[in-house]
């Protein structure tokens, strides 16, 4: 399932609460920031603002979100919890990687969501929990 597309001249994204700089490696092996908090196989990375945005804003921890640049170390594949299972194709521009992904910079100025909005995802979030639908890992 990896990725054979070449990506390399898109930015990346990668949204959470870790105070990062850069040079350093995001990578998998840590406690997720979703559903069982389990550990993560993969890390994950998008080419859209948007999408990092809701992953700084839900991330798990204390702290301001944080949108970090990021370039993936090895090959990337379609994130299967947001494209091909719930969306067809991959419209959010969602990936994830077992690779460490590089920190090359980070987004100082962006916009949130709303309380409303945030709420919202929440509460679907909490209804998939409920549902027992989890991030799939495999």
């Amino acid at each position: 399932m990896e990725s054979t597309h070449n990506l390399s001249s898109q930015p990346f994204y990668h949204g959470t609460k870790a105070n990062l700089k850069p040079g350093d490696l995001i990578e998998a092996g840590f406690n997720s920031n979703y559903g069982k908090r389990k550990q993560a196989a993969y890390v994950y990375l998008t080419a859209t603002l948007d999408a990092a945005i809701w992953g700084a804003e839900l991330a798990v921890g204390e702290g301001r979100g944080r949108i970090y640049i990021v370039e993936p170390t090895g090959p990337i594949e379609d994130d299967p919890n947001l494209t091909d299972k719930k969306f067809p194709g991959n419209p959010t521009k969602s990936y994830r990687s077992r690779h460490p992904l590089r920190v090359v910079g980070e987004v100082l100025e962006w916009q949130g969501h709303s309380p409303e909005q945030l709420d919202a995802m929440r509460e679907n979030l909490e209804q998939l929990k409920q549902l027992g639908i989890e991030a799939i890992e495999d």
